[in-house]
């Protein structure tokens, strides 16, 4: 005979956690709303979406998630984290951090220095009175700021 009592803890412990895909993403509040399918072609709207403070993201439809419904109650859950493997960047070494998205742009955090990817698309900074380089050179296609001199100019007004 089975205990009731167990089947239903059982049934709530195998809700709390659940996989699925992103299919929507609201970003227009404080706090995103994602759409989402759970395993066995569940559908749930409106799930907030947690993010560590500091960084926000808006995930493609496809990106996996994972989902947390307290006491495996499925009429309010939140999802943890959505990634997506199609655009990770791999082989990273130990120790290295990477923020990145669908376009190729990466900023990279490794041993040996910051390496910024663009991708396709130019590298702009604004919104602020200066840029301050100190401690070393800027080179530009091979070309020092520090050591670069221009010949036969002369001082003056013009």
């Amino acid at each position: 005979m089975k205990n009731p009592q167990a089947s239903h803890l059982a049934n709530k412990l195998s809700n709390m956690l659940v996989r699925g895909a992103v299919t929507l993403v609201n970003a227009s509040h404080k706090l995103q709303t994602l759409q989402v399918s759970l395993l066995n072609d569940e559908a749930k709207d409106e799930l907030e979406h947690l993010e560590p403070y500091g960084f926000t993201s808006h995930p493609n439809a496809g990106a996996e998630h994972v989902a947390g419904f307290i006491e495996g109650d499925r009429s309010h859950g939140v999802v943890l984290v959505a990634a997506d493997r199609r655009f990770r960047p791999v082989n990273l070494a130990v120790g290295d951090v990477c923020l990145y998205n669908d376009h190729a742009m990466i900023i990279k955090l490794t041993k040996d220095g910051i390496v910024i990817t663009g991708g396709t698309k130019p590298i702009n900074i604004s919104g602020v009175p200066q840029v301050n380089v100190t401690g070393g050179d800027v080179i530009c296609d091979g070309i020092s700021l520090k050591t670069h001199k221009h010949g036969g100019v002369q001082a003056g007004g013009s």
